[in-house]
């Protein structure tokens, strides 16, 4: 997997933004506005479920003290990621299908203006979303046991209860097409009513620069949304936004095979390691 991490057309780094005052009150303003937006006529049940809880969400940046500077450009980092995936999402027109595997996973893609060419995986997963949350979120550190596309992921620092800073190490493709690459983002981690997201962008830490033969990618806009199957709640509707910057020079057709490919092989190593969970839980219980 590559991560779920995003750039906003602005820089990815926000140095503009961490010397400007009522940082707090522009980013609750933002994510306010934009959700009221989205929702306009007919809003898809998960979009009305954000907006009613988005009073909480902005609140929670604007009141909590003892942050610093560098901690709240973090938080507003996460929270922009969070608003410009949920924007992309709510637009269902303009996408043309990538892959389509037999079991029904596919993967779409649209053009956007200031971001490119963005990626979309929609399947279907036998799992309530709180286990697919647990294992995404809280046991982030470990998806390079379970996923061969991913080396190594390291939460490098935690701000608040919803927001951190990782490192992701992706592995290079067969045969070397596309190198190592390694990504330093800031995710935002959210649940709202029973829809959980898990949204991002790449940023910059002082604990992780540039690493000697690697090259640093960037990611975004990105976001995981996980929504419980209305025909069955122990089921998740399992949509993940990707768009990634690989850097150097890669063609095209080969990027586009290689990220709807990623994200194809995402959802069954994510099977697999949910599965092979299951099976763990029943041994212990007998």
């Amino acid at each position: 997997m590559l991560p779920a991490t995003f750039k906003l057309c602005a820089g990815i780094s926000y140095r503009h933004t961490r010397n400007m005052t009522g940082l707090r009150k522009n980013a609750v303003v933002a994510i306010h506005h934009e959700l009221n937006r989205l929702a306009g006529p007919g809003p898809s049940s998960w979009i009305r479920q954000v907006r009613r809880r988005s009073s909480l969400l902005s609140s929670r940046i604007e009141e909590e003290e003892g942050y610093n500077e560098e901690e709240i450009s973090y938080l507003k980092q996460g929270e922009d990621a969070l608003q410009k995936a949920i924007s992309i999402l709510s637009e269902q027109d303009g996408w043309t299908i990538e892959t389509m595997a037999a079991n029904g996973d596919k993967v779409l893609s649209k053009v956007l203006p200031d971001v490119g060419k963005v990626f979309k995986l929609e399947v279907m997963l036998e799992q309530h979303p709180d286990n697919l949350y647990k294992e995404l979120v809280g046991n982030m550190e470990q998806m390079g046991d379970w996923n061969p596309n991913v080396k190594q992921v390291k939460i490098l620092q935690k701000i608040g209860q919803d927001t951190m800073v990782t490192h992701e190490v992706a592995a290079e493709t067969p045969g070397n097409v596309v190198g190592p690459r390694d990504f330093v983002s800031v995710r935002c981690a959210k649940r709202r009513g029973s829809t959980c997201f898990l949204a991002g962008m790449s940023t910059q830490h002082t604990n992780m620069p540039e690493q000697r033969g690697v090259v640093r990618a960037e990611n975004g806009p990105t976001c995981i949304v996980m929504k419980p199957c209305p025909e069955d709640p122990n089921k998740t509707k399992f949509t993940w936004l990707l768009s990634i910057d690989l850097k150097g020079w890669i063609p095209k057709t080969i990027i586009n095979k290689v990220l709807s490919q990623t994200q194809v092989d995402f959802a069954n190593h994510l099977r697999q390691r949910m599965a092979a969970n299951v099976s763990e839980e029943v041994a212990h219980a007998c």
